[in-house]
């Protein structure tokens, strides 16, 4: 994932970071989420220069601002036992991610301006964890494959 200003960011999975390199000077930075027990599965970046993430063991989505090197994390809808790791952000900012944990899965959107769960729904195919999401804007609908052998299609509200 690369931000506004250039600069790629990855995650940690081993630990509770995510971290950049600045693509100037080529060093690496590293970024402690709040929860040493975090597990950083996939991130992604809005049009504000945001660093979004889900937490894959506690539940959770969370924000890095790169401006201000504050941290924010809310509770993914099913807490704890929603094991988020596919994510994708649309043109409105909006994050979208699933919570494997649940079966079915389920599909969550967040808000980023309002700071609040838009969308939840179950994935039909069932079981098989959603690794990947890519948001197709023409289609204002994000695409993902299980690890179960299943490609989906969300249209997006």
């Amino acid at each position: 994932m690369v931000d506004t200003d250039g600069r790629p960011w990855a995650t940690l999975f081993g630990s509770n970071m995510i971290a950049t390199v600045d693509p100037n000077t080529m060093i690496l930075r590293q970024i402690e989420t709040p929860n040493t027990d975090s597990r950083i599965r996939r991130i992604v970046v809005t049009s504000d220069g945001a660093v979004w993430y889900v937490d894959y063991q506690q539940g959770a989505l969370g924000r890095y601002d790169p401006t201000t090197g504050d941290v924010s994390e809310w509770p993914a809808p099913s807490a704890a036992g929603s094991r988020p790791y596919g994510m994708a952000v649309d043109d409105r900012d909006r994050v979208w991610f699933v919570e494997t944990g649940p079966s079915p899965n389920l599909f969550v959107g967040f808000d980023t301006v309002s700071e609040t769960f838009v969308a939840q729904s179950a994935i039909p195919s069932g079981g098989g964890s959603v690794r990947h999401m890519v948001y197709h804007q023409a289609t204002q609908s994000v695409w993902f494959g299980t690890d179960s052998n299943m490609l989906g299609r969300a249209s997006l509200p």
